[in-house]
């Protein structure tokens, strides 16, 4: 017995001196409850929304009033032509719009009826609803509350409109969300064990030694997987189009010049991977479990970014998925250019140069 508990003793040593090892006891259960107890919620708070007030009457500024005062709810700013509403969806930060009409309490006073509009951008079926809802609710609450005060009840209907996805289709969320995921993962996968392969084999030594520039060996392993990157996303598109109906409102051509963007900055990402692991388990575990959940939680096709604090905000910026998600949905969905797109465009073409620049300063033209 006195042999066993030495033994028990030995390994709680050995558990309490590897750094590692604590850290996974202790330090990823820690992380898992704050980030799916605090800052990952299905609840959307902070959404931009857009009003347009043409009222300007006591009844539209109470709810304006209680709209405000509402958690879920961030007012970017209020519009005073209909024909901006279209334009503020275009700029992509705006989810949802509410219309008040004219005559607004004088409906209310004299008809005893009125009307308000909301228009959903239901690229994010999800999300549209729960904000549409949420506006039912307010505009409810300030039914109910100045029905007491008259003697004949006075009702507020809210007519739904959802934009870009009339049908509130998963599609529209999911399938941007997927490709970026497996475009990012795949490529970065693939290419983080190229470079360590040569190593662990033992042939780097005669590419080395080869007239090629060291510059030429780091590109000669990602353009194969540039290629094969783009006949994946060729079977991704079709797949979604003919088997999941997923439309495609944009151009093709932007459509595969973005992704072919995203393709170079997980290739680069994953050869400055392949440049610093000193072996292919120790590449594939890095690719995986550094990319998978950074994807999955800072993309935004699972959890609401604006819902996060903003230190999460701030490292979702550094997530090339996020700003290709941002970017396809604006092409598959709502059928805009480059020119509503320009600003992601530049953020991934400035990733690609800066991971690409240091994975070459990083590759040894010696080993040692």
């Amino acid at each position: 017995m006195r042999q066993f508990l030495a033994f028990v003793i030995k390994e709680f040593y050995h558990v309490f001196r590897d750094p590692k090892s604590m850290l996974m006891l202790f330090g990823m259960p820690i992380m898992l409850i704050l980030l799916f107890g605090f800052a990952l919620s299905n609840e959307i708070k902070n959404s931009k929304i857009v009003i347009c007030d043409f009222a300007h009457d006591p009844a539209s500024q109470r709810i304006i009033d209680k709209i405000e005062a509402s958690k879920n709810f961030e007012i970017k700013k209020f519009l005073y032509n209909p024909r901006q509403i279209e334009q503020a969806f275009k700029e992509g930060n705006v989810k949802l719009v509410i219309v008040i009409p004219n005559h607004f309490n004088d409906d209310l006073l004299h008809l005893n009826k009125a009307q308000i509009q909301v228009i959903a951008d239901a690229s994010d079926p999800n999300t549209a609803n729960t904000l549409t809802n949420y506006v039912t609710n307010i505009v409810m609450d300030y039914q109910q509350e100045i029905t007491p005060s008259n003697d004949l009840p006075q009702k507020i209907n809210t007519e739904i409109r959802m934009i870009y996805n009339p049908e509130l289709k998963g599609t529209t969320n999911f399938v941007p969300g997927v490709m970026a995921l497996v475009l990012l993962l795949v490529c970065v996968l693939m290419t983080s064990v190229s470079i360590v392969k040569e190593k662990e084999k033992g042939t780097m030594e005669v590419l080395l030694v080869s007239p090629m520039h060291p510059l030429m060996v780091v590109i000669s392993k990602a353009v194969p997987y540039l290629f094969l990157s783009i006949v994946n996303l060729s079977v991704i598109l079709l797949l979604s189009i003919f088997l999941l109906k997923m439309p495609i409102n944009g151009s093709i051509g932007l459509l595969f010049f973005e992704s072919s963007l995203l393709i170079l900055t997980a290739l680069s990402l994953g050869l400055l991977i392949s440049n610093g692991a000193q072996s292919q388990q120790q590449a594939m575990l890095i690719s995986l479990m550094g990319m998978l959940i950074p994807v999955l939680l800072f993309t935004g096709f699972m959890f609401p970014l604006e819902n996060m604090p903003l230190p999460l905000q701030i490292i979702a910026n550094v997530v090339p998925s996020k700003w290709y998600y941002i970017i396809v949905k604006s092409i598959m969905i709502k059928g805009l250019g480059l020119s509503a797109i320009w600003k992601e465009t530049l953020i991934l073409l400035g990733m690609t140069v800066f991971l690409l620049s240091v994975s070459i300063n990083k590759f040894k033209i010696r080993l040692g």
